[in-house]
């Protein structure tokens, strides 16, 4: 292979990946945007943390904790954990890319689903790996097609449940399966970001597996239903080996101060959590019926938004619905690049922002809920 020598030229498979590509926010020439494409809570962030966020800004001077014990802390208290066990990052993004870059590297293997978060491969192929993508089952991840792709080289299998754009789950029993019949040295990431939403009984985020076992890492945000995006704060339960070897290569301030108190404050607000979990069971009910009162298929979701599917006719078609919206100020996300060229996702919004979208797709179909 030759080499350029006239200018920098990035590792071998670098320009291979294609870019994320975030959802759009802005509907030009519209007076007003109902912002539902990036599955933000409608209930904006704990009062409590936003006070601890400016507590914090009147010590901008300082460095903020390399290790971040206040919201390990936190987290630890609220979910019945050792803080040791716990590791904190610029959102649950970097913890990702950390464990690629620790234990990935050329001629191994990263298991995906065909829905999964974009990240993942990503950060796989950035680390050297082979992104290796198995079909989902009726939008949900198939446990027996991951194991069906195990090979000698696979090192790392990531799942996030519930799924997005899908917005459904994997029940634990499933996950233990999968779990058990891993080779020892490949690590389960169970990517809970949307965990918090979830009330089903045969459910569990991933603390059980997690505590039991040495292959196995759940990470988790507080960009959902914390309503902290803005501050870009992820969090990861992990064994202590792992957590040991992401700490020698994780950069000493990897967190600001202001996102390490109004993290902690949000995770101790559990009455304010409580609060958008119920506020988001009633409109997700809401909005699934109402869409498909008007014809539209809705895949059954337990997160904060739905993917809904539109008919496949002239005029009726995802990206013509998305265009429709858009003049009307709604923004949601097209799904195209997860493998949903006829689909959109949707945020759960404020009441207006729900009711609002409801009504314009009504619109747009030629019906009324």
């Amino acid at each position: 292979m030759s080499t350029d020598m006239t200018k920098p030229v990035p590792r071998s498979g670098i320009l291979d990946i294609a870019a994320y590509v975030p959802g759009k926010e802005h509907a030009p020439g519209v007076a007003r945007v109902f912002k539902l494409s990036s599955n933000e809570t409608p209930l904006g962030a704990s009062p409590k943390a936003i006070a601890a966020a400016r507590a914090a800004a009147d010590h901008l001077e300082r460095y903020p904790d390399g290790q971040a014990k206040e919201l390990r802390q936190a987290i630890a208290d609220v979910h019945g954990l050792n803080p040791a066990n716990i590791m904190c990052g610029n959102g649950s993004d970097e913890l990702l890319a950390l464990l690629c870059h620790v234990y990935l590297g050329t001629g191994d293997e990263a298991i995906v689903t065909e829905h999964g978060f974009a990240i993942y491969k990503i950060q796989a192929m950035g680390a050297g790996a082979t992104p290796v993508t198995v079909k989902e089952k009726d939008c949900t991840v198939d446990v027996d097609a991951i194991l069906a792709a195990v090979t000698k080289k696979t090192k790392m299998v990531f799942i996030a449940n519930p799924g997005n754009p899908t917005g459904t789950y994997v029940p634990v029993s499933e996950i233990r399966r999968l779990q058990a019949s891993l080779p020892k040295n490949v690590i389960l990431v169970l990517d809970a970001a949307y965990a918090e939403y979830v009330r089903r009984n045969d459910y569990e985020a991933g603390i059980e597996l997690v505590s039991s076992n040495a292959n196995v890492v759940m990470t988790r945000t507080f960009s959902k239903i914390y309503g902290l995006a803005a501050l870009r704060i992820g969090w990861m339960f992990a064994p202590a080996d792992i957590i040991d070897a992401l700490n020698r290569v994780r950069a000493p301030f990897n967190m600001n101060a202001v996102a390490i108190a109004a993290g902690a404050a949000a995770m101790r607000d559990q009455a304010f959590t409580e609060t958008a979990v119920t506020y988001n069971l009633l409109w997700i009910d809401k909005v699934t019926s109402a869409l498909e009162a008007i014809g539209l298929k809705v895949t059954p979701s337990v997160a904060n938004f739905v993917l809904v599917h539109f008919p496949d006719a002239e005029g009726k078609r995802a990206p013509e619905a998305d265009d429709f919206l858009t003049s009307r100020g709604y923004i949601v996300r097209a799904v195209r690049g997860y493998g949903f060229p006829n689909a959109l996702r949707m945020s759960i919004g404020t009441e207006e922002a729900n009711r609002g979208l409801i009504e314009t797709l009504g619109e747009f179909m030629g019906r009324t809920a």
